[in-house]
């Protein structure tokens, strides 16, 4: 039998699906319902002849298969793309010099960046790992066009979403039944050690400052040692860390509002216009 041709418009909505994470999203990133969407999937699954995506309860995996059309897609896309650009568009180059926190980097930013890349190949991304009160200050100064951060005031960038703050600590050694509590935070400016310490103050609960580092790897290493409890971004917090409340005696924590801040030297660029226009736009919708 001869093998159907993939269409266009089948091989989209299966990255946009893959790079969203299910078929809602997906439906808003390729302008169609989420049920166009599961047909398109449907017809293109029929063509290859297998699956290539499993269905959860929760989210959608690949398969083998899906896994390896995922490369090939992208390639036939991202040329598709070029061939626009040559023949209709204006091709963006430059550099973008982009700061984001750790905690932020995986979960938000990398999703974005695999959208912006391939269709923009002569964009030069220049990333800056950071925490926020560093990267404040970047920004303001012209030393980075964008950053994705958790801002210290209302007038600070494009507020995005409210991320949640978790406490967290091993099960296997419970100090939060230690008074006073050991706690992991970050350096004086970060607004995560402030939340901590008003809600902690709050609570009139007694405790110690016993590691202070910038690195999210820093304060994990931190508590999974025995150290201490910390507070971190809830996309931050590893799942092998318990998360801990009320039952522990630790109350709530006040959200991050998650902004991006750009600088007023970057205005007119318009490759940082368009990477600024995606960011707001995929983002906008996380929380």
């Amino acid at each position: 039998m001869t093998p159907k041709d993939f269409q266009i418009d089948w091989l989209k909505c299966f990255v946009a699906v893959v790079d969203t994470g299910s078929l809602s999203s997906a439906a808003g990133d390729v302008h169609r319902s989420q049920s166009a969407v599961s047909m398109q999937l449907k017809k293109l699954e029929d063509a290859v002849g297998r699956r290539l995506l499993e269905r959860g309860p929760r989210k959608l995996a690949l398969t083998p298969d899906g896994q390896t059309l995922l490369g090939y897609a992208r390639r036939i896309l991202d040329l598709q793309a070029e061939a626009q650009a040559a023949l209709h568009g204006e091709e963006l180059t430059g550099r973008v010099r982009l700061g984001v926190p750790d905690d932020y980097a995986a979960k938000y930013l990398t999703p974005v960046l695999k959208r912006f890349a391939p269709k923009h190949s002569g964009v030069e991304i220049e990333l800056h790992c950071e925490q926020s009160p560093a990267l404040i200050p970047r920004v303001a100064h012209g030393e980075l066009d964008l950053a994705l951060v958790s801002r210290d005031h209302a007038r600070r960038g494009t507020l995005l979403f409210h991320e949640p703050m978790v406490w967290v600590g091993s099960p296997q050694f419970e100090l939060w039944r230690r008074d006073p509590l050991p706690i992991a935070v970050y350096e004086e400016a970060s607004l995560a050690r402030r939340g901590a310490i008003q809600s902690l103050a709050q609570q009139g609960r007694r405790y110690k400052v016993v590691y202070n580092n910038s690195s999210l790897a820093g304060q994990i290493a931190a508590v999974d040692s025995g150290l201490a409890v910390a507070v971190l971004t809830q996309c931050s917090a590893p799942p092998h860390l318990m998360v801990l409340g009320t039952v522990q005696g630790l109350g709530p924590l006040i959200p991050m509002e998650v902004a991006v801040y750009r600088s007023r030297e970057s205005r007119g660029n318009k490759a940082v216009d368009g990477l600024y226009a995606l960011l707001v736009k995929t983002l906008r919708l996380a929380g």
